[in-house]
Order: structure tokens, then sequence, then C-alpha cells
């Protein structure tokens, strides 16, 4: 991950399954057609992570009671896990996700991640990232609610335990709004920390990403939906799937662009256009022998080097025609004299 020449990108797929194990897995065939390198999942273990006294952020669900009820219907078995990564291996995305608890690390380590994710509410949970550091795997920690005095902490933990890692500035906002995007935290964060640094985003904007990349963001996440009207907590905040194909095309035309500075002292290879468009000095009505040049008397004519330069046309001005000349005829050095 850290060799990429491109902006690293992840789908959030988070709760868009609804606990569902076909949708989940429709997700990663869609996702796959994209052209992002990973998909991003959560796995939650509600007796591990929860308990029944935990509040609703949102009170978005008609058939659980309780945000533990929530987890518990989110769960999917280690060997079902297993299979998901083994789906995201045979399309080509590589499998990120997110623990909320010890037990989720366990399985993630036995089914083979790679790359572990730490949401915004885990970023001070230093048991959980103990756990993490201990398996050497790279990190990826969203910012979204942590204070600089908080993330000193937390890096300073992770630089302790030689752990990779990188940050993401978040908002913890669904939707996000451009107020609160805090692009100013991108650059920050990169010489705070001096690691790669991202932007995980919850605006449901391609604009945003875009901006992000030109701000210096090395990576993006993004929440991704099938269609913004369907149920759950963070569609609002989501992409569609046509909208990250578009979003893939535009970041990377962008980050190339950013990679691939011009020098605008240096025109060459414009030569043979220029001698195209630029353009060569002519006469706009017939004038007579010995006629006085005026700036009234000049038009500008396709292409260049037929006539004097249009950009000398100063140099003219009060010069006398050596010879009668037609409408639109080009005027060369050889047609004028100061006599």
């Amino acid at each position: 991950m850290n060799n990429i020449k491109l902006p690293y990108l992840i789908t959030e797929i988070g709760q868009a399954h609804e606990g569902s194990l076909g949708i989940l897995h429709s997700y990663i065939d869609a996702v796959a057609g994209t052209g992002v390198n990973a998909i991003k999942f959560q796995l939650h273990l509600a007796e591990a992570e929860s308990s029944s006294y935990e509040p609703f952020r949102v009170k978005f669900s008609y058939e659980d009671k309780t945000r533990y009820d929530y987890w518990k219907r989110m769960e999917f078995t280690l060997e079902q896990w297993a299979a998901i990564k083994t789906h995201c291996d045979e399309v080509g995305l590589d499998f990120i996700c997110s623990p909320f608890s010890n037990l989720a690390v366990d399985w993630l380590e036995e089914i083979g991640v790679k790359c572990y994710k730490i949401g915004s509410g885990e970023v001070n949970n230093l048991l959980l990232l103990e756990k993490i550091a201990k398996t050497k795997k790279p990190v990826i920690i969203s910012s979204g609610m942590s204070s600089f005095s908080e993330l000193d902490k937390t890096v300073s933990f992770l630089k302790d335990r030689n752990v990779d890692f990188s940050i993401l500035q978040c908002t913890t906002s669904y939707p996000t709004q451009p107020e609160q995007f805090g692009f100013n935290v991108i650059k920050e964060l990169k010489e705070r920390y001096q690691v790669k640094v991202g932007f995980s985003d919850h605006s449901a904007k391609i604009a945003t990403n875009i901006a992000a990349v030109a701000l210096g963001a090395e990576i993006l996440e993004f929440h991704v939906v099938f269609d913004k009207r369907m149920f759950g907590p963070d569609t609002k905040s989501s992409l569609t799937i046509n909208e990250v194909s578009q979003l893939v095309e535009d970041v990377n035309a962008t980050y190339k662009a950013i990679q691939n500075p011009i020098n605008k002292n240096n025109n060459e290879q414009f030569s043979e256009l220029k001698s195209i468009f630029e353009k060569s000095l002519a006469i706009n009505k017939n004038l007579p022998k010995g006629h006085s040049i005026t700036f009234e008397d000049l038009e500008a004519k396709k292409p260049k080097g037929y006539g004097i330069d249009a950009l000398k046309f100063q140099d003219i001005i009060g010069m006398k025609l050596k010879e009668d000349m037609k409408q639109w005829d080009f005027i060369n050095e050889n047609d004028l004299t100061n006599d």
C-alpha cells in the first residue's frame, strides 16, 4: 500500500448489507467493476463489543429495539467472513475491515486480513490498538472524533510498537456539510505526523474527494450504496456504484495532473500548433503605392509566417507601401519603406 502511485481508494460497505449475506456479496461484485483498490467492512460481534445499555446514535431502525439488537442482526459467522474474504481475493479487491472488539481481531487474523481500519470511535481504545499492534499489520486511522492531543497519544502508542500507520481526516457527521470537511487538516496531519494521509468522506459527493486529492490526500475512503433511497444509517452519506466509477476516473486524473507539473517557461512542444493558430499581418482594404500604414488598415490572418507577425503591428505603423496592395494581401517587410 505504501508504494502505490495513484491514490488508494477504499469503498466502505459498512452496514449497507443490512445483515444480508447475499446483498453483501452483491456489493463485492459491483464494487469490483469500479476500479477501486479495496472494499471495507465492519466486523461487529454484539456480545463482545456492546450491551443493552448502548444508545442509538440516531433512531433509524424499524426492527431493532436496541442498538445491541442491531449489531446482533449485522453479524456473520467466522466461516461466512472467511468466504467474504475469499470472494474479495477472487475479484481483485483488498479486504479491509474495522474490528470493534478484540475478539473481532482474532477472527480477522484467522481469515487473513492484511490491513486494519480503526474507526473514529476506537482511536482512543488502546486495548484494541494493543491487540492490533501485536498482529504487526498496517493500520489506517480515522481521526473523526479526535483532537490533536488525543491523536498525539495514539500516534505515540503506535510508534512505540513500530506499527505502520496512516491517518485519514474525517468528520463524524452524516452527511458532512462543506463547512465541516476540514480540508486544512489534511496538510496539518501530514506535517505533524509525517505519514501517509488521506480523507474519509461522508458527503456523498464526488467533488469532495477530488478536492481532497488536490489538497494532498493519498488515501480516500467513501461509503457506497446501490441506491440512496435504500434503508440504512449511512445511506444519505454514500455514493452510488455508478458515482464510484466516475469518482475513480476523476480522482486518478486529478492526481496524475498534480504529479506532472508543467513548465510555463518552455513551450517548445506547442511550436507546430502555434504556427497554425497564430497569425500574420494583412491589409484589410485596397491600398495605393505610397500609402502610410495606419492601425485601421491592418488585420491578422492565419497562418503565421506568411506576413509580418501580428505581434509586431506597432513597428509598421507609419511606414509606406512600395507598391499597390489588394484587400487581404499579407504584408511583409519588403512591401514597406520608411521613405
